[in-house]
């Protein structure tokens, strides 16, 4: 396993103790908002607390990207880790057995390994840059889907993005029409890390965050697929604009996304 893999694994797993632990329980969590319908509560902190210390017991140098810690420059800024401690908080706090925590390692701005960790299911998913992706150690590969005819799509609602709704609504009512169905299961983690797993087709979403995306998409590449923004690019990591799934699908879902985007996205 690769060295940083394993200290990945292990600081997921530092963090998913404390999230099982007290998920469901009728505890004060001290909910706080930190825009418009986005939380956050002491178990996004404590975990990613846990995170961190257990990086930074091996890698005392290295630097953070974390979703309530922002950005933490150590003394080695080629080393990054990009943290994402309970994605999936709104399903946390109302007791919906669906979200995970999510660690990518970058070097020089390329993510070269991912962790995302169900810690519910005991669902460990996993990819490392050039040598595949794995659940639970069994190698993952994208489902042969040929079109969006039949297909199963995840998406999240632009939530944060209240201004897009026109054009998310838009882009929705065209794949719909062709695709089998359409889920919003509210972890984009997760939803990658499915898409990796052949259990979703396709992915799309509006503006998510770098630790949204960092580990899943590097788990659906290594897993034979393909992450792109909606101009077909590889922004998705800055814009947040995200597509993935095998080659063809996103070649279809951009296809029909396209004329319903504004131009910023095309």
């Amino acid at each position: 396993m690769h060295p940083m893999l394993n200290i990945g694994v292990r600081a997921a797993r530092a963090a998913g103790k404390i999230l099982v632990k007290n998920f469901g329980v009728e505890v004060d969590l001290n909910v706080e908002v930190k825009s418009q319908n986005d939380f956050v509560t002491e178990l996004d902190k404590a975990a990613e607390s846990a995170i961190i210390r257990t990086i930074q017991k091996a890698y005392p140098d290295h630097s953070f990207l974390a979703e309530e810690s922002g950005e933490v420059m150590g003394k080695d800024a080629d080393h990054q880790w990009i943290i994402d401690p309970l994605d999936g908080t709104t399903n946390y706090l109302r007791g919906i057995p669906h979200f995970a925590i999510s660690i990518a390692y970058s070097y020089k701005g390329q993510v070269q390994v991912a962790v995302v960790y169900d810690p519910l299911r005991e669902e460990l998913f996993t990819a490392t840059k050039g040598a595949g992706a794995q659940l639970n150690g069994k190698r993952l590969r994208v489902k042969a889907q040929r079109d969006l005819n039949g297909a199963l799509l995840a998406t999240g609602f632009p939530f944060k993005r209240k201004d897009m709704t026109k054009e998310y609504l838009a882009v929705f009512a065209a794949l719909f029409e062709h695709v089998g169905d359409m889920r919003r299961n509210g972890a984009a983690a997760l939803d990658l890390a499915y898409v990796a797993a052949g259990r979703i087709d396709g992915f799309w979403e509006f503006s998510l965050k770098p630790w949204d995306i960092a580990a899943g998409q590097l788990i659906v590449r290594e897993a034979g697929g393909l992450v792109a923004d909606f101009a077909g690019g590889h922004s998705f990591m800055t814009s947040g604009h995200t597509v993935a799934g095998n080659p063809k699908v996103v070649q279809h879902l951009l296809t029909k996304a396209r004329p319903h985007l504004p131009e910023s996205l095309r």
